[in-house]
């Protein structure tokens, strides 16, 4: 019998601070709940805005780097495992929940928002431990700093109009 496989990748903002908690055996885990914004048309042709909730979980390092890195309001993309679960509410109304399993994060807040430190990007490369800032950009010819140029013709980091 094959295996499937199943993953996802998430843009948006964080709905609360991250919180983080330590299993029963020492594994920091951080929780999120991220908001994922989205433009349609409606019947008559007019935008609505819809926005989806998710749950994220993120362990170890990734864990303590979420906690340390983002807050309330931050833009993050986060990629993993995606997991419908329903429950029994309170009120005894069955729900679902949508949750993530991620395995990495990156900080899409540039730096200069409210002090955060933008650009984190976790190292797959090796095991050393990753840094949460962006690694600087290689030099030029010249030795001058080239910076890339944006796919966005007025780079105003206002990426709601993308349409994924």
């Amino acid at each position: 019998m094959s295996r499937g496989f199943s993953r996802i990748v998430l843009v948006g903002n964080l709905g609360r601070d991250p919180e983080m908690r330590y299993s029963q055996s020492g594994t920091p885990i951080t929780n999120f709940t991220l908001a994922v914004n989205r433009r349609r048309k409606d019947q008559s042709g007019a935008l609505q805005d819809e926005t989806d909730w998710y749950r994220v979980s993120l362990f170890r390092q990734q864990a303590e780097l979420a906690t340390e890195w983002l807050k309330k309001g931050s833009k993050v993309l986060v990629e993993g495992q995606f997991q419908l679960r329903t429950y029994t509410g309170n009120d005894g109304v069955e729900r679902m929940s949508a949750e993530v399993n991620a395995d990495n994060f990156m900080n899409l807040t540039p730096r200069d928002d409210a002090g955060m430190g933008g650009g984190y990007q976790p190292r797959e490369r090796d095991n050393a431990p990753a840094s949460p800032r962006a690694p600087a950009a290689p030099a030029a010819e010249g030795g001058a700093r080239k910076q890339p140029a944006s796919p966005f013709a007025d780079d105003n980091d206002d990426f709601d109009d993308v349409p994924f």
